[in-house]
């Protein structure tokens, strides 16, 4: 792929690139909604990734082309950039050029192409993939010396501010920073990372993303809402974050928040979640994976009932692998569509996955990408 990206970047702009770079999207093992919380997460890379050839420029130009969208190379000024300026797929590169100048660093223009495996809409994050790619090819051209969790944060930024989502950090760190066959501890308070041992296949196991090719867009409403229930919940129990709330003292906090129905759950969901990803990380790092599934399931439960943001799709998956013997299942990324994820013995899966696939057809949905996901490192230069 790096080759392909490469010869097109050269056919764009008539010289070859500087270098061809990589970042992953991303499956959330555990850890939902937590990480704008001051909470835990756990994810871990995909194999798909977003590629970018790219070659630095110092006259202030920024020209963008992707293999995925149909149109010209889009050309824009570094001194135009301004947040929620662009609604188009350029944003997303755009806004990293905007927040690493925005933050001091000399990034006077750039020759990007890209192109993406990671789907899109997906809950599997392509939007922290595109980011992450420029985001590290413009650190290395401009030798700005920012470390992974560095680029982490200008992303996140970019997207809060420029797009005018407000996703927490997660992605943009698994994307970074995550390893081959690990998923990565992540505490979204102090960024302190542990690569936690995560090689299914040495076990037998294996993890399936379910694309249920239902889209979603953080930039829409619910996400945003939920983000100001939680904090709503933060300020209510004087605590600076939902984190902040013991999982021995939930019931308490839950009395104290009397009639708020709508922010005790989403509190309550909080709560609980983080206490799952540490319930997850012993079981992991004592090697026993298969003992992680109903924890999976718990995790789905507290989504679909407390925070609400699953679907029909979602939660047929669930059921339909629960039934037919996966070992846990559960949603993952943002809701309201996108992905699920089944924790299956290996010569389960086949089964599995037609289960799955029938159900949807019963039900009229349209069918779904199955495909299996594999531990897989992170951002990395690949030329």
């Amino acid at each position: 792929m790096s080759e392909t990206v490469a010869a097109r970047f050269e056919q764009l702009y008539g010289t070859a690139p500087q270098g061809v770079w990589a970042a992953p999207g991303r499956v959330n093992l555990i850890g939902e909604h937590t990480d704008y919380n001051d909470g835990f997460v756990m994810p871990f890379a995909l194999p798909h990734t977003a590629v970018a050839a790219v070659a630095r420029r110092d006259d202030g130009v920024l020209r963008l082309h992707s293999a995925d969208v149909d149109g010209p190379v889009v050309e824009l000024t570094a001194d135009a950039l301004a947040p929620e300026s662009d609604r188009n797929w350029t944003a997303y590169p755009a806004g990293v050029v905007w927040a690493l100048r925005e933050a001091g660093h000399a990034v006077t223009g750039a020759d990007i192409h890209l192109s993406s495996t990671v789907p899109a809409g997906a809950g599997l994050s392509s939007s922290a993939a595109l980011e992450v790619v420029v985001a590290l090819a413009l650190n290395d051209l401009f030798s700005l010396g920012l470390r992974g969790w560095q680029l982490a944060r200008l992303c996140q930024r970019a997207e809060n501010v420029y797009v005018g989502a407000p996703v927490g950090i997660m992605d943009q760190t698994a994307s970074a920073c995550c390893e081959a066959g690990h998923a990565l501890f992540l505490d979204t308070r102090d960024l302190s990372q542990r690569q936690i041992p995560f090689d299914l296949a040495a076990e037998g196991l294996r993890l399936l993303v379910v694309d249920t090719q239902v889209k979603h867009s953080h930039s829409e409403g619910e996400y945003g809402k939920r983000r100001a229930g939680c904090e709503k919940g933060a300020a209510l129990l004087g605590v600076d974050a939902l984190r902040d709330i013991p999982y021995a003292d939930l019931d308490a906090a839950l009395a104290r928040l009397g009639d708020e129905e709508e922010v005790r759950r989403l509190v309550r969901h909080v709560v609980t979640e983080d206490e799952r990803v540490e319930r997850v990380v012993s079981l992991l790092e004592s090697g026993n994976p298969r003992a992680i599934g109903p924890i999976l399931v718990e995790g789905h439960a507290s989504l679909r009932d407390d925070f609400r943001i699953s679907c029909p799709e979602l939660d047929l998956v669930v059921d339909t692998a629960m039934a037919s013997g996966a070992l846990g299942a559960r949603m993952t990324g943002g809701g309201f569509g996108g992905s699920a994820i089944v924790l299956a013995e290996e010569s389960d899966v086949p089964a599995l996955t037609k289960s799955v696939e029938e159900a949807f057809a019963t039900a009229g949905f349209t069918a779904p990408r199955v495909f299996e996901a594999v531990p897989s490192p992170g951002a990395r230069r690949l030329v």
